[in-house]
């Protein structure tokens, strides 16, 4: 009955940051930012959704540090960045911006990605300078930017407006979670993840998620409901890449299949058979890979082989 805020050994321990930063937003509010990897490397910068923190991206840190410059913060209120009374679309989209003026050189370009809602504040911030200044490619993982309580199946009713109320009360309960244990296991894999999910991966979601403050996730839960992000979506004017599992009941494929064809340049979308909410941690290799291969064609893209000239060739 542990209340460590992450796990300590195996794949999803997080390693220990090169640097630390702290962003400062538009509202003075404090951002927890790590660094991970070489300076002179191309840069990735990874945003985390609700109740979570940098230690959920463990995975794709411990690969990606190895020749990129892993750029990872604690949204406000989660992990080590202190919480703050506004917890709004804007208040996502200005943390962002924060974090990208904070670490990365002016013009330099990297590579976004975001989880839940992490994937909304890339989409809250599309229309910003700072945004469009930095961001060369992004992937949205397990995201949605509208209906995300009417649309959610975390409980096995029929669609209508008493699974909406019942759901927005689920979501928005101010019971704390108390510690991690093999029934609270049980509880957090049913509604956020794959149900062929490893134990040593519910362990580290689970580890993760009690660890955020019950007022910290109560004040957030209540942004899901009015939450309208169609005409920002619609603005991700860069390469853009959609990843969602199948059985994920928070953000069920409804929402990716829509940001998908709102999107003007995007790449694919990927649904993930079997796999949950927590796509970074379900199926790491993968996403890790989808934001090597943006990198590898958005940042570092190969050069052409220059044209042979006409007087060479005969």
């Amino acid at each position: 009955m542990s209340r460590l805020t992450h796990v300590t050994s195996g794949p999803y321990a997080p390693p220990p940051a090169a640097r630390e930063l702290t962003a400062v937003s538009a509202d003075g509010s404090r951002l927890h930012v790590e660094v991970h990897g070489s300076d002179d490397a191309p840069a990735v910068v990874l945003a985390h959704g609700w109740t979570c923190s940098t230690a959920f991206w463990a995975a794709q840190i411990r690969e990606l540090a190895a020749d990129h410059r892993v750029i990872a913060y604690d949204q406000r209120g989660h992990g080590r960045s202190p919480a703050s009374p506004l917890c709004s679309r804007e208040a996502l989209a200005d943390d962002l911006e924060a974090v990208l003026a904070a670490a990365l050189a002016p013009g330099e370009r990297a590579v976004i990605a975001g989880h839940s809602m992490g994937g909304m504040a890339i989409m809250a911030a599309s229309t910003r300078p700072t945004f469009r200044e930095h961001a060369a490619a992004v992937l949205l993982c397990s995201t949605g930017g509208s209906r995300l309580v009417a649309e959610s199946t975390v409980l096995p009713l029929r669609p209508g407006r008493v699974r909406t109320w019942l759901t927005k009360r689920v979501l928005g309960s101010r019971a704390p979670l108390g510690p991690v244990t093999a029934l609270s296991r049980r509880i957090l894999k049913y509604g956020t993840m794959g149900p062929a999910s490893a134990p040593h991966m519910v362990d580290a979601c689970a580890r993760i998620v009690h660890a955020c403050p019950t007022r910290v996730r109560y004040a957030w839960s209540q942004l899901f409901e009015p939450l309208d992000l169609g005409d920002a979506v619609r603005e991700l004017r860069v390469p853009t890449e959609v990843v969602a599992g199948a059985a994920d009941r928070l953000t069920p494929p409804v929402h990716a299949r829509t940001i998908a064809a709102a999107l003007p340049e995007c790449l694919g979308l990927t649904e993930l058979p079997g796999i949950g909410h927590m796509t970074p941690i379900e199926a790491p290799d993968l996403v890790t890979g989808k934001i090597r291969a943006l990198v590898a064609d958005h940042i570092n893209p190969v050069p052409a082989e220059p044209p042979v000239p006409a007087e060479e060739s005969a």
